[in-house]
């Protein structure tokens, strides 16, 4: 195995998609070569405000060069395999490193920790991925077993003491459904943004779903982009296309509801999207038209 971290930030001026590729200038080739078919994490620096750090998790299935600029190469990502981590991990905790390869002999930061792209070693690989994948959390399900037959709820996968095992586990559709949901819950402050309500059970969990926008079956991706937090009621409706999302975030009722004064009463007095804090954690066009062209009533 062969691991790499990629720095990607939210304001980037490459034609970057994170699930999708990866755009470098040449002099990151051999690097970046260094991982195909292998696994890389994604950074964001510190200098970003309210920085994500390491961010997410996915895997580089092929180099190609960009057609449109000379010395400029793609990273594809394998279709389905990124992973936001369900808890982001800072670049520095406590004094504390996780990518101790950034270090030098004196325990300071060196020069590597500004290359674009660049390898990391097993251990600072897995380190990041267990803190990142943590499976302790109040914004899981609220236990293993209750919402088990539910449809649209996410289970909770078993721990994986193995953390090499944990590279095979992140193609498992359990372990993606439940960082998707920590994800999107969290982007979304644990409140639903069509109703506006937030609710907390006894036991500290938020008492809301993540939805994806363009379904699994159809190939949506597991990005915070394809997610809405919703109620149960509420995503029982968008999965069922009585209700849906203009690309300026209205909500949108199907004319086919049979209780539209109902539905109404849900919403927040908007009647538009509680968007989620961070603007790049919207809702993408795209998965949004997708929504209305192939699951809402219209």
């Amino acid at each position: 195995m062969a691991f790499g971290i990629f720095i990607h930030r939210r304001d980037s001026i490459y034609d970057d998609t994170p699930a999708v590729r990866y755009q470098f200038p040449a002099q990151y080739l051999s690097r970046a070569k260094a991982v195909i078919d292998d696994w890389i994490i994604y950074y964001e620096p510190k200098k970003v405000t309210k920085t994500k750090g390491y961010f997410a998790v996915a895997k580089v299935s092929e180099i190609v060069e960009d057609p449109t600029q000379k010395d400029m190469f793609f990273a594809l990502i394998e279709p389905g395999s990124y992973v936001d981590f369900g808890d982001p991990v800072p670049f520095v905790k406590s004094g504390v490193y996780p990518e101790t390869g950034v270090l030098n002999d004196k325990g300071n930061v060196s020069g590597r920790a500004q290359a674009a792209v660049r390898p990391i070693s097993d251990d600072d690989f897995f380190r990041i991925l267990e803190m990142g994948l943590n499976e302790t959390s109040t914004i899981l399900p609220r236990s293993d077993n209750e919402l088990q037959n539910v449809g649209m709820a996410e289970l909770q996968s078993d721990f994986v003491l193995n953390p090499r095992a944990r590279v095979q586990n992140l193609t498992s559709r359990v372990y993606r459904d439940r960082n998707f949901r920590k994800s999107v819950l969290r982007a979304y402050d644990e409140r639903c943004a069509f109703s506006g309500i937030k609710l907390i059970n006894g036991g500290g969990r938020a008492e809301v779903e993540a939805a994806h926008i363009r379904s699994v079956e159809s190939d949506g991706p597991d990005i915070v982009n394809n997610g809405i937090a919703l109620s149960g009621t509420c995503h029982w409706m968008f999965d069922r296309g009585l209700v849906s999302l203009s690309d300026e975030h209205e909500i949108l009722i199907s004319r086919q509801c049979n209780d539209v004064g109902s539905v109404r009463s849900i919403l927040n007095d908007t009647g538009k999207l509680i968007g989620p804090s961070l603007l790049a954690d919207s809702p993408h066009p795209e998965f949004l038209r997708w929504h209305r062209e192939n699951v809402f009533k219209h």
